[in-house]
């Protein structure tokens, strides 16, 4: 079975795809790890279009039983017919953007603050993350991802609210029951 978590950032999808994977021995991968180039820091430099796309198209198809995290919608056709399951988490703008400062503090801590080009990039991340609720937004935003649900081949389930992941993961492994 092969399975997509997308949705906004700050809304679960990693902690989310991590934890079912583990708890059904399946492969998990997590779509930054394809659209950023490995540096340090992270998240620095983009990969191609091209190379994104194809690593993660091999890594895919390597297992039966895939699950992946993040917004793939714009890689490549492949991808609107490429699983039998999405799962797309919607929390509340406010407890996203709560989330998404704790997680940059605890990953980067006082350098947030002393800094300039963390500081500044940080700045930049929150201010495109707020964005995602803005239907008029060009880039991943709730447009898009409404428009990749229509065209998707494949059942969508919408999680809505402040679930915990143990919820989440309650409703997700009940559904793949369904397909078994």
């Amino acid at each position: 079975m092969k399975i997509i978590i997308f949705g906004a950032a700050g809304t679960g999808k990693t902690t989310l795809g991590k934890s079912i994977s583990e708890k059904l021995n399946w492969i998990f991968f997590d779509a930054d790890d394809y659209y950023w180039e490995k540096t340090i820091p992270p998240c620095q430099t983009k990969a191609t279009f091209e190379s994104r796309n194809e690593n993660l198209k091999l890594d895919f198809r390597s297992s039966e039983n895939v699950i992946i995290s993040g917004s793939i919608c714009t890689w490549s056709k492949f991808w609107n017919t490429a699983f039998d399951l999405g799962v797309f988490l919607r929390v509340p703008k406010k407890i996203r953007m709560k989330r998404l400062l704790n997680r940059e503090i605890e990953l980067y801590g006082e350098e947030l603050n002393t800094n300039e080009v963390k500081k500044e990039d940080f700045k930049t991340f929150l201010e495109w993350a707020e964005k995602y609720d803005d239907e008029r937004f060009d880039g991943q935003s709730i447009s898009q991802h409404k428009n990749w649900i229509e065209i998707m081949d494949c059942s969508v389930i919408e999680l809505n609210g402040n679930l915990t992941n143990s919820e989440r993961q309650k409703i997700i492994l009940r559904k793949i029951e369904d397909y078994r």
